[in-house]
This record gives structure tokens, sequence and C-alpha cells, in this order.
């Protein structure tokens, strides 16, 4: 706990607050990969301070805080509740602290449609942010790239090499899934414009506020997975284990705040590739991260068949004209 409190009195010095208003530190949960403290000064005002983990990951997982940061970034330019960047200091990011709790089960089933609607539109002017090229801002797999498709199977081999590496468990050889995913990649060269992408929307990093009494979105949190691309890729980690297509107040949502999707033979092959790239990520993550027997079990239970349904989705729709 002492590391933790010089670590943070060093981190509010850098961002030019006095250390000596750090009154309270408190570690925050959520299953993220970094290590997520609350700040509260002696003015009451509260921040989020991220450190980057040591432990061995996949290989995109390098310099996720420069990712995070650029997130953040291009959601204060859309006007997107989320947290604003106070400083980037090498491993350590902190932050402003959104208002509300993780989005769960206590929402009344009323609420959530317009829930649903409301985040359709912030997505829509989160898409509007454009980048200097496709891919992580980390740097972690290389610098940016001049197209999409160069990025995108830069992102997917690196994962199906992770598998192999950590030797994951996987409902297919990667062979096979490479093999696969290829039909869908000639669909990769119709994006021509990065745009900003979230990519790890489940509840979790949905904040909830209800401090006014109709509950709305608080903040859009855990950015440290975006990448610039295919705005349709968001679309899957918002039905995570399920099917964005069957969402109406989400799209609903979305395409009135000026989102543009049709979900035509080009979107269906992507997102069906997008769907895969996610599964083989928690499959993939599931040896580094030393996850225990139950939750291997639900990994395997659960993220294996939808892994093999994206991938058939892509056989499927690749045989038709």
């Amino acid at each position: 706990m002492a590391e933790s409190w010089e670590r943070a009195r060093r981190i509010l010095g850098a961002a030019g607050i006095p250390p000596a208003r750090l009154a309270r530190l408190r570690p925050m949960g959520g299953g993220t990969y970094n290590t997520v403290e609350e700040l509260t000064l002696t003015d009451g005002s509260r921040y989020v301070l991220k450190t980057a983990p040591t432990v061995p990951g996949l290989s995109h997982e390098r310099r996720l805080l420069v990712s995070e940061a650029d997130f953040y970034g291009a959601a204060a330019e859309a006007g997107v509740a989320a947290p604003r960047v106070v400083v980037l200091d090498g491993d350590a990011l902190l932050m402003t602290r959104c208002p509300g709790e993780p989005w769960d089960d206590s929402l009344a089933d009323t609420e959530v449609p317009a829930l649903r609607t409301e985040l359709g539109r912030q997505l829509a002017r989160l898409h509007e942010i454009t980048g200097p090229g496709f891919g992580y801002p980390s740097g972690a797999l290389g610098p940016l790239a001049p197209d999409w498709r160069s990025a995108f199977t830069t992102l997917y081999d690196a994962v199906l090499d992770d598998a192999r590496r950590y030797r994951a468990w996987l409902p297919l050889p990667a062979d096979d899934i490479a093999r696969t995913a290829r039909a869908a990649f000639t669909t990769l060269d119709e994006i021509t414009v990065p745009r900003a992408v979230h990519f790890d929307l489940w509840h979790g990093n949905i904040l909830v506020d209800r401090t006014g009494g109709t509950p709305r979105i608080g903040g859009l949190i855990d950015g440290e997975r975006m990448f610039w691309g295919d705005p349709l890729a968001d679309f899957v980690s918002l039905a995570l284990l399920g099917d964005i297509r069957k969402d109406d107040a989400f799209l609903a949502g979305y395409r009135e705040a000026g989102g543009r999707v049709e979900f035509d033979r080009s979107a269906r092959l992507r997102y069906a590739l997008y769907r895969s790239y996610l599964y083989l990520i928690m499959l993939a993550e599931a040896v580094p991260r030393e996850f225990g027997p139950e939750e291997n079990r639900w990994r395997r239970e659960r993220v294996g068949p939808e892994l093999l349904a994206a991938l058939g989705e892509i056989d499927g729709t690749a045989s038709t004209t």
C-alpha cells in the first residue's frame, strides 16, 4: 500500500497537483488488465489512476495506456461521456472519474431501451472522429498502417500467433481459423477512413449514472483496447456473445445521430470477422491471465461456440454472391 501511495503522489505531482492533497486511495475492481485506483483529494475531488502491469500478456497488450489516452482524446473531441486525461506519465495514466457504476442487471426492463438508444447516439458521435492511420495507437504491433486490410490482418495474425505460443485452447486448429478468416479479408478494403473504435464496450465498461433520477450513460471507460479502424468492429463487444442486429434500440440511436450501418454482404463478413477476432482474444488470453478452472470452462462452453458461429458465418456468406 505504501508503494501505491508513493506512486499516486508522484503522478499527482507530474500533473501539477500538490501531492499533499491526496487524502484517500482505494483499489478499484472490474476485471481490467491494468491496476486501477481511485484517488480522493482533500477537497473531495476524485480521480482514477491506472498503472500498466508487468505480467506477460498478448502481443498487442503493450503500451495500452497510450491507446487509452488516445481514446479519451477522441471521446473529448466527439463530446462523448468518458474520462478526461489529466496526465500520461510513462506507465501510469491519471484521469477524471466519471459518474455512475457499471451497467448491471439492476436496471428495470423499461429503462434499458432508452439507455441503449443513448448509447447508440454516443457511439455514432465517437465514430466521426478520425485518426492518422489504421491500427493500435500504442505501436505494439508496429506503426499505424495506411490501409485497414494491412492493419487488421496484422492484428488477426498476432492473436493467432499468441494462441499458438501459449498453446491456448481453441475449438479448431489455428491454421484452419486463419484459412476461414482469409475469405473475408477482401471486404476490409472498403474501409478507407480510420475511425475511433473502443472495441471493449461490454456492460462492465459502460457506466450508468442514476443521480438524476432517470438513468443515463455516465461514461465509457477502459479504452485501452482502442484502435483506429472500422466502426463496425465496436458492435461486437456491444452485443458480447450476442448479435447487435437484434438490438433495435441501439441501432435506432446510432442511425438517428448520423451513424451509417447496413448489414449487406460486405458488412456481414466484416462483422463476423471482428467477432471471431474478439473471441480469439478471449480464448488466447486465458493462459497468460492464469484463469481458474471455472472461468476456463465458461470460455470453452460459451466463447468457443460463438467463435465457431462467426467462422461459420464467414464460410456461409463468402460462398454466396
